[in-house]
């Protein structure tokens, strides 16, 4: 673990802080992950290519600023497939649609854009791997998340999903030796693990992913504050309500005996949970972006906690390419060089 100091917020050397000096540890890598950044970039290039208004069914990210600043460019976020018009365009969120919703779009001529992340992608294929080979399927994860409805719907007559180890004990299968398991991209780590192990104990020959399917955005997030949370009296997340893998940080957090909350701004913070605080952690989920981090970290300095110091825990590099919807639009347009992609 390695401590650098952030360009953009003065602070001090570490070994220059007094034991009674108010400090905010900044973790990283915190907020946006290669999966978010690039729908938001798909949803701001079929602004710019085909011009305002393009639908986008469901949040494209677990987040309220992103979403809001997206419809005031002329995004328009839709519940249904249904509520987009006939013959419009049409970008499916971050989070994945099931085969189910294709087909609607695909029967309503809707022009689809499709930014679902390549990891969850990953996950729907696994389940349709698993459903073809006879297995039935358990499908770790939150019952009411888009990502879960999405990947229950490739294979919904063999699958069940289960939120807790409790509800394995539940669980009733056509053959105990035929069945596979998959996770949601954004739970804890020890969350995915305790049920898995669950499983495991009721069906021995349970079988999985080749590579665990919680996303490195997520597990990297969780890694940090497992990292750093010790060494606060404080762990604050910024991120929606919403957002599964923020939840999951205030969890890791609070597991680890530190006072965590999740908030989508300054504005959240109540004055009374700093009373007595030294050190506050700081941190972001995957969907929220640094420009709600920068102002959380500007509140502290105003309340006194005069020292910053951002904490790497690990590099974090992934990126990942955009659809071909969006490249070929760019390249029949011929305007390539004219949108900027983070």
């Amino acid at each position: 673990m390695t401590t650098t100091a952030l360009d953009s917020i003065p602070n001090r050397a570490a070994n220059d802080v007094s034991s009674d000096q108010k400090r905010v540890l900044l973790l990283k890598p915190r907020g946006f992950c290669a999966g978010v950044v690039r729908a938001i970039d798909i949803v701001n290039i079929a602004l710019e290519t085909f011009g305002a208004p393009i639908y986008v069914r469901r949040e494209i990210v677990h987040n309220r600023y992103v979403v809001n600043e997206l419809a005031e460019k002329g995004a328009i976020f839709v519940h249904e497939i249904d509520d987009v018009p006939d013959g419009h365009r049409v970008i499916y969120s971050a989070h994945g649609v099931s085969p189910a919703v294709r087909e609607r779009s695909k029967g309503r001529g809707l022009k689809v854009i499709d930014a679902t992340c390549p990891l969850v992608t990953k996950v729907h294929i696994e389940a349709v791997k698993f459903a073809k080979q006879g297995y039935s399927l358990v499908l770790i994860g939150h019952r009411d998340h888009d990502e879960i409805e999405g990947t229950l719907g490739e294979a919904p007559d063999v699958t069940q999903v289960v939120s807790s180890a409790a509800e394995v004990e539940t669980l009733e299968v056509p053959d105990p030796n035929r069945v596979a398991y998959l996770t949601q991209t954004t739970l804890s780590l020890d969350e995915a693990r305790d049920i898995i192990h669950a499983l495991k104990q009721k069906f021995p020959n349970i079988v999985g992913p080749h590579s665990q399917d919680i996303c490195y955005a997520t597990e990297n997030r969780q890694v940090a504050v497992r990292n750093v949370a010790h060494n606060a009296d404080l762990v604050l997340v910024v991120g929606s309500t919403n957002s599964s893998n923020s939840n999951r940080l205030v969890e890791v957090s609070r597991n680890l005996g530190t006072i965590g909350y999740l908030i989508d701004n300054s504005q959240a913070i109540d004055p009374k949970w700093l009373q007595g605080v030294s050190t506050v952690a700081v941190t972001a989920g995957a969907s929220a972006p640094e420009v709600l981090v920068e102002d959380v970290v500007n509140y502290l300095r105003q309340t006194g906690f005069s020292s910053v110091e951002e904490v790497e825990v690990m590099p974090e590099n992934v990126r990942f390419g955009l659809p071909p919807e969006i490249v070929q639009a760019i390249g029949s347009s011929g305007g390539a060089e004219q949108v900027p992609v983070r």
